[in-house]
């Protein structure tokens, strides 16, 4: 006698749809997880990968009234006890650390090679989301609290590593320019040279909508409060580096930082020049004097947006085939260190 077949109740076939999912669920969570581990695993040997050059990547933390901030430091082979080097202190841009700028400039590889240390200070994105230096927030404070700790991380690095007190410039990138021009209004005697790149002067905003303003170029720049002789004989000279194509920040900015040196000092345009390496970008200089001495220069690349030129291809705002903004820095800051 046949066997009467008995259809399973909704219950058992729910039951069993639900195991067949959660199965499946499993295999792709676990797929997933691995994917993401993989990932995080690849990210963090990424980012414990020192940058390019032969030498020391050390890490430190500056600490001050106002918090501290972490840096990291490069130091070129062979330091001898008791031999003091030129410091470039490298102020990194928004959405930018000091791994990732130091990536993108190569300053290391140049600094290996012509035996000086660098500095990169990094911004926490507990002070700011996007890891933007608080430049413009002279009015809260915030603005000088962070200069105060980046001076206290050069402070650190002359006294325990060998930097040379006497011989430091300040570089940035937007906001880091922009950070490092304030550095140098508030303590001119302690800097033989200043490279704002794609950065807005001191002076031209106060809080964080003056800078949206100031980055679209619609706002004045002051004077810088110093007299003409103490910016001749006291202020380092400016070198400002600026995209004709940059969106981001206006070039009208870097006109009025080279405007604002030259103004104070009483110093003059000279003759525009243009220069252009190999297939790079063409770029025209501006020095602008005084009795022979050069007070700011400036170095117009109307191919350029708002990236640091010449830097590592498929680095963040880095644009490889601008000319050389590092060995540009390093020639302008090395001259006055030799003076």
């Amino acid at each position: 006698m046949a066997r009467r077949y008995k259809a399973p109740s909704w219950g058992a076939i729910f039951q069993r749809s639900i195991a067949s999912m959660t199965r499946q669920g499993m295999r792709v969570g676990q797929s997933a997880m691995a994917s993401v581990v993989k990932q995080t695993v690849k990210q963090t040997i990424k980012k414990r990968k020192p940058p390019a050059g032969a030498g020391q990547w050390l890490q430190g933390v500056a600490m001050g009234a106002t918090g501290m901030r972490r840096y990291r430091l490069f130091r070129p082979p062979g330091v001898k006890v008791g031999e003091r080097l030129p410091l470039m202190v490298m102020l990194h841009g928004c959405s930018q650390d000091a791994r990732t700028f130091a990536n993108s400039t190569r300053m290391n590889v140049i600094a290996a090679r012509e035996r000086f240390m660098v500095l990169y200070p990094e911004q926490d994105r507990v002070s700011n989301p996007q890891g933007c230096w608080n430049w413009y927030d002279t009015t809260g404070g915030r603005a000088y609290g962070e200069a105060a700790l980046i001076m206290s991380a050069i402070d650190q690095v002359t006294l325990l590593y060998g930097g040379d007190r006497a011989r430091v410039a300040a570089v940035g990138l937007s906001a880091g320019a922009s950070m490092a021009a304030l550095l140098v209004s508030r303590h001119p005697d302690r800097f033989k040279a200043v490279v704002m790149h794609s950065g807005i002067p001191p002076g031209t905003a106060h809080s964080t909508m003056s800078a949206v303003g100031a980055m679209h170029g619609l706002r004045h720049t002051k004077s810088l409060a110093a007299r003409p002789l103490a910016v001749v004989t006291s202020w380092p000279p400016l070198m400002v580096i600026h995209g004709g194509l940059d969106r981001v920040v206006s070039p009208n900015n870097g006109h009025a930082a080279v405007q604002a040196w030259a103004s104070a000092a009483g110093a003059r345009a000279t003759a525009t020049r243009s220069v252009q390496r190999g297939s790079r970008y063409p770029a025209t200089v501006t020095d602008y004097k005084r009795k022979g001495s050069t007070i700011a220069t400036l170095v117009e690349i109307a191919r350029l947006g708002h990236a640091w030129s010449g830097g590592a291809a498929k680095e963040f705002f880095s644009d490889d085939k601008g000319p050389d903004a590092s060995r540009m820095a390093w020639t302008f800051a090395s001259k006055q260190f030799r003076q």
